[in-house]
């Protein structure tokens, strides 16, 4: 059993995509848009003119996967309430996903020595995700 993060970014998912892309080198496995369903959406699911955005997309992030979507556009993503923890191999590596992630972002909480880690921060990125890159002690 898995537990999978999905994400709605209310219309900027294309542009989440690119940059978790980017930022953290994540892949697209599958993308299905608005217009390739068979169907056509009920009505009030999505405005009209939204065909060509993101229905569903599954982002391989490392041995992770992240689900994502523009859902039903209604305004700005609300992301509380949780953040998404992404393990770094070494502290260089930390700097560089904290750094990237944290582009147009807000920093959280400094990158740093913790007394569980060798290097922990919190960052919520530009779209409000908030994230906390961790090195994992050794032993």
């Amino acid at each position: 059993m898995q537990v999978q993060p999905y994400l709605f970014f209310e219309g900027r998912c294309e542009e989440a995509i690119a940059f978790y892309k980017k930022a953290i080198g994540a892949r697209v496995e599958m993308l299905m848009r608005y217009r390739d369903s068979p169907e056509p959406p009920q009505p009030g699911i999505c405005p009209a003119g939204s065909a060509d955005k993101v229905m569903h997309a599954s982002l391989r992030i490392g041995e992770a996967v992240m689900m994502v979507s523009d859902g039903r556009m209604q305004g700005k993503p609300a992301f509380q309430g949780f953040a998404l923890s992404l393990d770094a191999a070494t502290e260089a590596e930390a700097d560089r996903l904290f750094a990237a992630l944290g582009e147009g972002g807000q920093v959280l909480m400094p990158q740093g020595k913790t007394f569980f880690s060798p290097r922990f921060g919190m960052v919520a990125d530009r779209f409000g995700v908030s994230w906390m890159v961790i090195v994992l002690p050794k032993g």
